[in-house]
């Protein structure tokens, strides 16, 4: 393996900072399928608080990894779903549930 360069090092941790925050991993996965409404995620990420998820959701929309489209219906319909940037991430997120499979059980 060759030697990390500075520009390496800087997109690693990059990249870390977004996939290393709480929840992201587990909304990215659960998005992954499509999309979804907050209670779902909710669910789908463990049962996350919901100003926490609220939280994430937000910051994820704003890093540009998902977004959120409003109905205007009643009551109102919120779904979030992945963009091209959190499509992106799915790949580094399934190789993860790969490298815990094969890892999770030598606690």
């Amino acid at each position: 393996m060759t030697e990390c360069t500075t520009a390496d090092k800087h997109c690693v941790a990059t990249a870390a900072r977004i996939v290393a925050s709480k929840w992201t991993p587990s909304l990215v996965y659960a998005l992954s399928n499509g999309p979804r409404r907050f209670c779902e995620l909710q669910d789908d990420a463990g049962g996350v608080n919901p100003r926490t998820l609220s939280a994430r959701l937000a910051a994820l929309e704003s890093e540009g990894i998902l977004s959120k489209k409003v109905y205007p219906e009643m009551p109102p319909r919120t779904e979030y779903c992945l963009t091209q940037k959190g499509q992106d991430l799915v790949p580094i997120i399934r190789d993860m549930v790969v490298w815990g499979q094969k890892y999770a059980s030598e606690k």
